[in-house]
């Protein structure tokens, strides 16, 4: 096998996370990067039901007051593309902080019961739930493929006063920490169609 190459396990778990309506509401979170995101999200969703490999879907429900991902606002609701795609994901997974890995029921010992070692993380956003759910899943010793232009994120800044990313400079950002951190191997949307 080439460094390009990719080896799917028959049983890898496609783990979607927080493609909720909440996140197109850009006066809320301002600019994003990628377009493209939904479309490889879907295209990973298709092929993972032809071929009978495990769906986790992941959804946030937020306890700040005011959000758009709280459970009882419109945007808690998954993008219209996953929810025609639902219904025959083998987990739904309800979290309230970064980590899929920190929701109900329990990611880890669904896993473990599936005999499930291989994971393909997905979803929104790129620098948090990705990423924080991508490095977990590495400490845990899961081996983690993440097709970056599977994900999404948006412009951030620490403050008023703080240094301030763009969207791609943050995606950038978490496929050094991922990659060259040993957590997971970043990967395109197409390699893992062709594998």
């Amino acid at each position: 096998m080439t460094k390009n190459e990719i080896e799917l396990a028959p049983n890898a778990a496609l783990l979607v996370i927080d493609v909720q309506k909440g996140f197109d509401d850009a006066s809320y979170w301002g600019p994003r990067n990628n377009p493209e995101a939904e479309a490889n999200i879907a295209a990973l969703m298709d092929a993972w039901r032809e071929t009978g490999r495990p769906v986790v879907l992941v959804r946030h429900a937020s306890l700040t007051a005011g959000s758009v991902l709280a459970a009882a606002h419109p945007g808690h609701a998954f993008k219209d593309f996953v929810a025609d795609r639902a219904g025959q994901e083998s987990l739904l997974i309800t979290k309230t902080v970064n980590s899929s890995f920190y929701g109900t029921p329990d990611l880890a010992e669904w896993l473990t019961a599936q005999g499930i070692g291989q994971l393909v993380v997905t979803g929104i956003q790129t620098n948090m739930c990705v990423e924080t759910t991508a490095r977990m899943a590495g400490n845990l010793g899961y081996e983690v493929l993440v097709p970056l232009d599977a994900t999404h994120t948006f412009d951030l800044a620490a403050g008023p006063a703080g240094p301030s990313l763009t969207a791609d400079q943050l995606a950038t950002a978490t496929a050094v920490n991922l990659q060259g951190g040993g957590f997971a191997r970043v990967v395109t949307t197409a390699q893992l169609l062709g594998a």
